[in-house]
């Protein structure tokens, strides 16, 4: 699977193109704003949108869904523990002095353990409660799309509506820390990074686990 990331809208969050390389299938991954962008860019690719997927329903990654589900018909998916927010997202984009279009209601769930089939390949969903209730990753083979779970030398921020410190350290050591150290991970703000980079430097993790080094 090719992955291609995108930092979008006033915030830079980072939306993806993940697409088969046999079938030029592609989801769109967290279409925080610029949806026409990141379409000409999947058309630009070969590349024909089936689904959109959101790790969570934070403003700067849901901003762009309207447009994106308008322009390609694309069915929208989204952990229902996460509903909530993303009714809400407008009006948090407001009160950020922002305003992004009214997202549609999500045509499915993310749920933890679900199979999601993109073309050929296949991302495995895995519920990553903490930043926000229904925040999820997608896990494919050699990768992960992680959201705002983790960064590069970084975690998901705990203190908006929704999120728990607890909770967040308990996703990353039970979800994402079991994966490879060869796991490169896609994160929604900053650079692409690797699970051993992260257990290795990650000041945070070192900090909640009691690591050393």
């Amino acid at each position: 699977m090719k992955v291609i990331g995108y930092p979008v809208g006033p915030l830079q969050a980072n939306a993806y193109l993940a697409i088969c390389e046999t079938t030029q299938k592609c989801a769109v991954v967290d279409p925080g704003g610029e949806a026409e962008r990141l379409l000409a860019a999947a058309a630009q690719e070969g590349a024909v949108v089936e689904s959109i997927l959101l790790t969570h329903a934070h403003l700067d990654h849901v901003g762009g869904v309207a447009e994106a589900k308008r322009r390609t018909g694309a069915p929208v998916f989204l952990h229902p523990a996460d509903l909530p927010l993303y009714r809400a997202a407008p009006e948090q984009a407001r009160s950020f002095g922002l305003q992004i279009e009214e997202p549609p209601e999500p045509d499915g769930p993310l749920e933890e353990g679900q199979e999601l089939k993109i073309g050929e390949t296949r991302l495995e969903v895995r519920h990553t409660p903490g930043h926000s209730p229904g925040h999820v990753c997608l896990v494919g083979n050699g990768f992960a799309l992680v959201g705002d779970c983790m960064f590069a030398g970084s975690i998901g921020r705990t203190d908006l509506p929704g999120g728990d410190l607890a909770t967040l350290m308990d996703s990353i050591r039970e979800k994402l820390l079991t994966l490879t150290d060869e796991t490169v991970l896609y994160s929604g703000h900053g650079p692409e990074t690797t699970v051993g980079r992260e257990r290795a430097s990650n000041p945070f993790l070192k900090g909640a686990f009691g690591w050393s080094g």
